[in-house]
């Protein structure tokens, strides 16, 4: 219709004066812009009015580019819900109509860049930067942020920068995990809580945050004096929006010159009448929940809001003996005596799913929702309507593959993280092993200590056990633990929704959830790979203890191995800084079910009644002879043996040991390479006359198939053994030749 239109009034302004060609200009503008108006409509409807062949000929040159920028924003944006709706809800939820709930697409941002046409409300720059802080403190907090922090990122496209308070167990998790991560265009910084404490720890707090609840009311000492603004969340929320949405709002708070944006309280809570002789601290109405908050800083700043709590945090605490609500008890209080420093926020911006959660009220649909707050101590079983709808929707961020976040479309504004953007050679593609070279570069994403772990407090003789495994080992943990009582440090390669499945299986074990002294790392899943030396690596680096034994996660240490190893090394003549290595002899069962022996000379007998061998004596004896098997049978002390090539005994050596090569992943060599560097370094090695592990049977793992079945797999081995070698060389000079002599 609008072609026919523009055809006759081209055909006016030729037939007619120059006052028609203006008509004609005034009226061409007219119809545009009704056009644009259907056009907008069109682009935030879920149809799209496709023209004829006959119809897109007829339009000029300008038309037709607009026409097809329009279809080609209709496409983006159908590739996005169908995107968002891909990533399903691991457990289903029935819509009021009967249809499968999804995670709720993203609604059109109202910052100039997604809505079709020029459709803009309000205008962001794709180059601001998001500030967000957050309090986290322990493991377990550090864990639970990781779905938060992923929800955030699938919606955003801005830069942002995190900071977080945090106590030292919090920081060393999120620093190796974003460090790991390698997000692009995200910036973190820490700011030590323990200094803090002091600062808030005389009020009286019942809540089960602790102090650090109440550090949300430094906030404006304790960030930078450049940072004006920021976003206050918590650690239990769950986004289903563009956090940038959010960010806008700042907009309209400093147009009505208010210095924090809440969300009204979502329970009776405030009102005093949850149960009999309820008394909560002052609040406006309901009062505000300081879950998601807008802080203008620089406001809050001017007007002194350090004194400004202090003093009617005192003033109240006369009346009431402590907070309830940690933070939150003293900020109502403050805008109940200032109620014009803050301004409401739209109830969909908090959802909270608290005991005496009123929050059905906030909206009609679960589409219309941007925050869910977990904020019941119940946390993911608290009861209130669509929680399991909210449920999976924290789930689905949960189990999501973190690495995906990695390549999330970047602005083009800011610097990339480390790792990113790096050219690479076309030649290295072709190269003939370029699989190994690529997987020997990998940054593989990494969580320390999954689960609750207690600092140690140790002796000069202590010793923590070092091993990795996979999914399909999980099973031998807590015989692990039955037999090595000290301090174990672990890396597990799983993928996201691998480590909630290990989570799930360590709580429901009173063997392992028993123990606080185990740090569990995961090492989260990527490339086609088994990193074993990258794995060892990462339990190595958290050892808090002298010494490491480097054991492989499908041996059984004898029993008390952990207090013998320790009596051995007090009286060995031995430091963290000598080079001797101490051998564990090892031994393998093909009887899936066997007594364990709890002597040495249980052992032998069962060595003779061919119940128990050495280790691979079968299929590759080269590995552990060197040990001496048949000395070991007779010795009372410690004795010395000389390295072999192809050794490869499991040893107690110092904790600050040489890290093991990355350029061996799976199967073959990667335990004989870190061994023959040990000889190279002038480690003397020794054997342990009292101690020994047993290999338990098990099905092959992949990479042994890979080794045996891939010719491929095999020859970039013996690749990177020369290669290995030859940097030996190189790094330890002319005693490292015999290395080279050797058939390997």
């Amino acid at each position: 219709m609008h072609s026919g239109m523009l055809r006759r009034f081209r055909v006016l302004t030729k037939a007619r004066g120059p006052i028609y060609y203006v008509i004609a200009v005034f009226l061409i503008i007219l119809v545009l812009r009704i056009s644009l108006q259907l056009w907008c409509s069109m682009a935030n409807s879920t149809e799209f009015a496709e023209l004829t062949s006959e119809e897109v000929a007829g339009l000029s040159e300008r038309e037709r580019k607009f026409w097809l920028q329009l279809k080609k924003t209709h496409a983006e944006k159908e590739q996005l819900q169908q995107e968002l709706a891909s990533v399903r809800l691991s457990k289903g939820t029935e819509s009021p109509g009967g249809t499968q709930s999804h995670v709720p697409a993203v609604e059109s941002r109202e910052d100039g860049r997604d809505d079709a046409a020029g459709c803009q409300k309000v205008s962001l720059s794709r180059c601001e930067q998001l500030q967000i802080a957050i309090v986290c403190s322990g493991f377990g907090a550090s864990r639970d942020i990781v779905p938060l922090i992923k929800s955030i990122l699938f919606y955003s496209h801005n830069p942002i920068h995190f900071h977080f308070i945090s106590d030292q167990s919090a920081r060393v998790v999120l620093d190796t995990l974003f460090k790991t991560w390698a997000l692009p265009e995200v910036e973190v910084s820490y700011y030590p809580a323990e200094g803090l404490k002091s600062k808030v720890e005389w009020i009286p707090n019942r809540h089960y945050s602790q102090h650090f609840g109440m550090m949300k009311l430094l906030l404006t000492s304790v960030l930078p004096e450049s940072l004006e603004k920021v976003l206050v969340l918590d650690t239990d929320l769950t986004f289903a929006t563009d956090i940038a949405e959010l960010w806008l709002l700042f907009r309209k708070l400093i147009e009505q010159g208010k210095s924090i944006g809440l969300v009204e309280n979502q329970s009776d809570w405030y009102l005093g009448n949850i149960w009999k002789n309820h008394r909560p601290w002052p609040a406006l109405g309901r009062g505000f929940n300081t879950g998601v908050m807008l802080m203008r800083l620089d406001e809050m700043r001017r007007l002194a809001w350090m004194q400004l709590w202090k003093m009617v945090a005192e003033k109240n605490l006369i009346s009431y003996s402590s907070v309830s609500l940690a933070d939150q008890d003293i900020i109502n209080a403050v805008l109940k005596d200032h109620p014009d420093m803050h301004m409401t926020l739209p109830c969909t911006w908090n959802l909270q799913l608290s005991e005496h959660t009123l929050s059905e009220d906030c909206y009609s649909k679960v589409s219309e929702l941007k925050v869910i707050h977990w904020n019941s101590p119940k946390k993911l079983a608290v009861k209130a309507n669509n929680v399991e709808f909210f449920r999976n929707l924290y789930t689905t961020f949960l189990e999501y593959d973190g690495n995906l976040l990695r390549h999330r479309l970047p602005s083009g504004c800011g610097t990339l993280a480390p790792g990113q953007g790096a050219k690479k050679d076309p030649a290295d593609d072709a190269e003939k092993c370029a699989d190994f070279r690529q997987a020997r570069e990998t940054t593989y994403r990494t969580h320390l200590y999954y689960l609750n772990y207690e600092w140690p407090e140790f002796e000069s003789n202590d010793v923590t056990l070092v091993t990795q495994l996979s999914m399909d080992r999980l099973q031998v943990l807590e015989a692990l633990c039955d037999h090595w009582k000290g301090p174990m440090s672990l890396a597990l390669f799983l993928s996201d929704s691998e480590a909630q499945q290990f989570l799930k299986y360590a709580r429901e074990s009173d063997v392992i959830s028993s123990r606080t002294n185990i740090g569990f790392h995961i090492v989260y899943k990527a490339g086609g790979f088994y990193p074993v030396n990258y794995l060892r690596n990462v339990a190595l680096n958290q050892v808090k203890q002298p010494y490491a034994f480097l054991s492989d996660i499908d041996f059984l240490p004898m029993y008390d191995m952990y207090a013998y190893i320790k009596t051995t090394l007090s009286k060995f003549e031995t430091s963290s800084r000598s080079r001797k290595a101490l051998v564990v002899p090892a031994f393998e069962t093909l009887l899936y079910r066997m007594p364990f022996p709890k002597s040495k000379a249980s052992l032998i007998q069962m060595l003779d009644d061919k119940k128990v061998f050495t280790f691979r004596f079968h299929v590759w004896p080269r590995g552990h002879a060197a040990t001496d098997f048949d000395k070991w049978r007779t010795s009372t002390a410690p004795y010395k043996v000389k390295w072999a090539a192809d050794f490869e005994p499991y040893v107690v050596v110092p904790a600050n040991v040489t890290r093991y090569d990355l350029r061996f992943v799976g199967f073959g060599w990667n335990k004989v390479s870190h061994i023959m560097e040990l000889d190279a370094q002038k480690y003397e090695f020794y054997v342990l006359p009292n101690a020994f592990i047993i290999h338990m049977p098990h099905a092959p793992s992949l990479d042994i198939a890979k080794f045996r079945s891939s010719k491929h797999y095999r020859e970039c081995l013996k690749v990177l053994k020369a290669e290995f070698v030859e940097d030996l060389v190189k790094k330890y000079g002319f005693s490292a030749m015999k290395y080279k002599t050797l058939d390997q």
